[in-house]
Parts: structure tokens; sequence; C-alpha cells
């Protein structure tokens, strides 16, 4: 009798399926409230979708969860796609996946707009000696957060130091990398099952029921089911909606154009961006500083301390790379009107995969829950991505502590590594008092912040 009465509450606590313009105006809400890098915005939506509206369960929130974790690019704009895409079909997911980026974009853009304007004043440039310190103690802070989750034996701890040394000393790129781990963890499958099992995303809350789950009950999610034509037709749409901008503007300007560059560069990091901006940010960087000379080291870091402090995916630093390479070679266009472009650009070709990877592949990846080979290559891959922002920390840290640096090399490869005798006093006490609030005093990342910017001002005054 209890457990019928039990079902009968859970069946009238479901609310009903919300209209669009309901979806639309919560999906905006998260867009503008989505602070705190990937960890933050799946908590929110958790919270948002799960906890307070029930319009998505919590096994399939996990299990959404779970595909869009095997995925290349920001996991947490793709869950809302994903979510999005199953309430009110392709709208619906066009809807949360842009307004999820739109509101970080903007103010991206006008941080970018006034970085360029009044970087080199004296207060502003001091304030960005505090942002820097806190960026580094921030990076430092996701290596233990991913490191804890991910390196669960010595197997795991030998793929993220070998990642390590694979980018730091031998200077491979991070797609070879992510390669190389995937294979590892799907031969790990067959040879060491115990020490290559998937990673999981257990919930430890109550087995919530949502408007989802009353959906696929009464065969409302037809649209989510493996169809060869739906497959096609979504490649048919999404291939030229990608990549289509990026070859009118070879064909215009040229192979070697910036705006081709950055096209090309940025459509293949959207390709291998397994593990969030994070990972991939390294290779960012020394793509941008060494070989295309878009930007120098220390900007880098910067335009990290601006995303961190807008909301949307921390990926939209590579929006801010963009902007940068787009205004220092803007050919007959007005050097600002150029960067916009830069930028426009390449938020389209990082973000418009997400939606194909997940209109397309979402029905098929189902299928494969549960796959030991296929959870075991991205356990791998997780473990790859530690070394991968170890090696970004430590490239933070010394061009944060260290006025000069200097390429060691032997054969042709070795690290960038350190003048000791140039270090910056003021920038490593900015970096230990990021590291006790953050640490110590667990204030988050935004006071961490504003804390270190406040305390380089005074420095600058």
């Amino acid at each position: 009798m209890t457990i019928t009465s039990t079902a009968a509450e859970e069946a009238v606590s479901v609310p009903e399926k919300p209209t669009l313009a309901e979806a639309t105006r919560v999906w905006a809400r998260i867009g503008f409230l989505s602070f705190g890098g990937p960890a933050g915005q799946i908590a929110l939506m958790h919270r948002e979708l799960v906890e307070e509206r029930r319009w998505i369960g919590e096994q399939r929130f996990l299990h959404a969860l779970n595909y869009c974790m095997l995925l290349p690019g920001p996991e947490a704009q793709q869950l809302a796609i994903y979510i999005g895409w199953l309430m009110h079909r392709t709208l619906g997911g066009l809807i949360a996946g842009i307004l999820f980026v739109v509101p970080g974009a903007l103010v991206m853009l006008g941080l970018s707009v006034l970085y360029v304007f009044y970087r080199h004043a004296p207060l502003v440039d001091a304030a960005f000696l505090g942002v820097k310190a806190a960026v580094l103690a921030i990076v430092v802070e996701a290596v233990l957060r991913i490191g804890k989750r991910a390196l669960r034996n010595r197997a795991m701890v030998a793929i993220a130091v070998a990642a390590f040394l694979a980018i730091f000393v031998l200077r491979i790129p991070f797609p070879l990398i992510i390669a190389a781990a995937g294979l590892v963890g799907w031969i790990g499958s067959l040879k060491a099952p115990e020490l290559f099992s998937g990673n999981g995303h257990k919930g430890s809350g109550p087995d919530i029921v949502g408007v989802v789950d009353r959906m696929f009950e009464r065969g409302e999610l037809q649209h989510a089911q493996p169809s060869r034509r739906r497959a096609l037709t979504v490649l048919a749409v999404w291939l030229p909606i990608w990549l289509g901008p990026v070859a009118l503007l070879w064909l215009i300007t040229g192979s070697h154009s910036v705006w081709t560059e950055i096209g090309t560069f940025f459509s293949s990091m959207a390709v291998v961006t397994f593990g969030g901006a994070y990972a991939v940010l390294a290779y960012v960087a020394q793509a941008a500083v060494d070989g295309f000379g878009w930007l120098a080291p220390g900007e880098m870091v910067d335009g990290l301390g601006l995303a961190e402090t807008t909301p949307g995916p921390l990926i939209l630093v590579l929006q801010f790379v963009g902007f940068l390479a787009a205004m220092r070679d803007p050919g007959t266009l007005d050097p600002i009107a150029a960067a916009c472009l830069g930028a426009l650009l390449t938020i389209w070709v990082t973000f418009a995969p997400c939606f194909l990877w997940i209109f397309l592949g979402a029905p098929y990846v189902e299928s494969l829950r549960g796959n030991r080979a296929l959870s075991a290559a991205l356990s791998a891959i997780t473990a790859a991505v530690v070394g991968v922002v170890m090696n970004l920390a430590l490239w933070f840290g010394i061009h944060v502590v260290f006025r000069e640096v200097r390429r060691f090399e032997i054969a042709g490869i070795g690290p960038d590594l350190p003048i000791l005798s140039s270090v910056d006093w003021w920038a490593l006490a900015l970096s230990a008092v990021a590291a006790f609030v953050l640490f110590r005093l667990r204030l988050g990342m935004l006071p961490t912040l504003g804390i270190c910017a406040g305390l380089g001002l005074l420095l600058g005054l």
C-alpha cells in the first residue's frame, strides 16, 4: 500500500511539459547565471531543471551528462542543448544552446574592446597582474579537482604523467595525446579491465522523475530514436552551417589569411577539445603565441582571467584569441571591426559543432551506454587531460611569476624554462595570496579574482 501511495504522489508531483516560451525564459536565466566553469554550470542546471522544476529526472540528467562527456567541446553547453532538444526537438536545442553562450559572448566582446584600449594604462596593468595571479591559483585548483576524480589507480596516474611529459617536454600536439590515450584505454579494457573501468556519474540523491520521463512513457520522444534518414539530414544541414563560412573565407581571402587561419584552427579545436577548456588551452596558447604569433604569453593569461569573470563556457577565451588575432592583421578593415569579426568567426566555428554532435550523435550514443571499451577509453582520456592541465598550470606559472623565459632544447625538443633571476616578486606574492584565498579560505573563483585584482590596483597606486 505504501509503494502504491508513493508512486501516486510521484506521478502527481511531475509538472506538465513547459511551453517553448517558458523553457526559453529558463534557458535565458541559466545563460546569465552560468558562472563558475563547467562544474558550477552543471550544478546550476541540475538545481534548476531537476530539483526545482522536475523537467528531467535524476537518472536521465546523468545519462545525458554521460553523453556529453564522451563528446568534444564544452560539456555544459552540450548538456543544455541535449535537454532542450529532448523537450522541444531541434528548436528547443537551438534556443538552449544559443542562450547558454550569447550572454557570456557579449560580455567577453565588451571586455576585449576595453582590454585593447586600456590594457597599457598603469592601473589596468596593475589590476591584470592580480588577475593573472588568481588565474594561476584557479588552474592549479582545476588540476587538483580533476585529478582527484580521474586518477583512481596507478594506470591512470601513469597516463597523466605520460601526457604531461608528452606535451611539456616533447611538445606533442594535444589531439595526438588524446588519440593515444583513447587507444591505451581501449587496449586496457581488453588486457586489464579492472584498471580501466569507466568513471561514471552516479547520483547520490533520490531517483527524481521528470517531465521528459513522462514524455518517454507516453511515446513522445520519437525524435530521439536513431534514424539513418534523420542522421543524413542533420549532416546535410549542419556541416555547411559549420564549415561553409570557413570554405568561403578560404576562397575569398586565400589559404594564408588570418581569417582562414582562425576558421581552420578553431574548427580543428572543436573536434579534439575533450576534457573542457582547461585541457585545450595549453595547446591553443602554444599555437597562438609560438605558432601563429597572434598573442604574447601574458595576453593568453589575461584572456583566461576575463573569461573566468563572464557567464557561459570558459572556452569563450578562444573568442578573445580570435579578437586579437584579427585586430593585428585587419587587412583593409578597421582594426576593431576586424577584431569583432574575428571574435564572431571564432565563436561560430567553436560552438556550431556542438549542435551537430548532439543532433547527430545523441540517439546513437545512447545505444553505446555501458559499452566497456568506450568507457575505458573515456577514463584514459580523462586521465590524460589531467596531465595536459598540469602543463597548462606550469605554463601559466612560468609566464606569470617570471619576466624572462627561454626554451631548453636538445635535438630540437624541450620545454620552456624560466630564468630564475627574472622572478617577479610581486607576482609571486599575489599568487601566494590567491592560493590562500582559494584553498584555505575557500572563497571561490570570483571573490579570488576580485581580491587579487584589488590588491594589484593597490600596488599600482
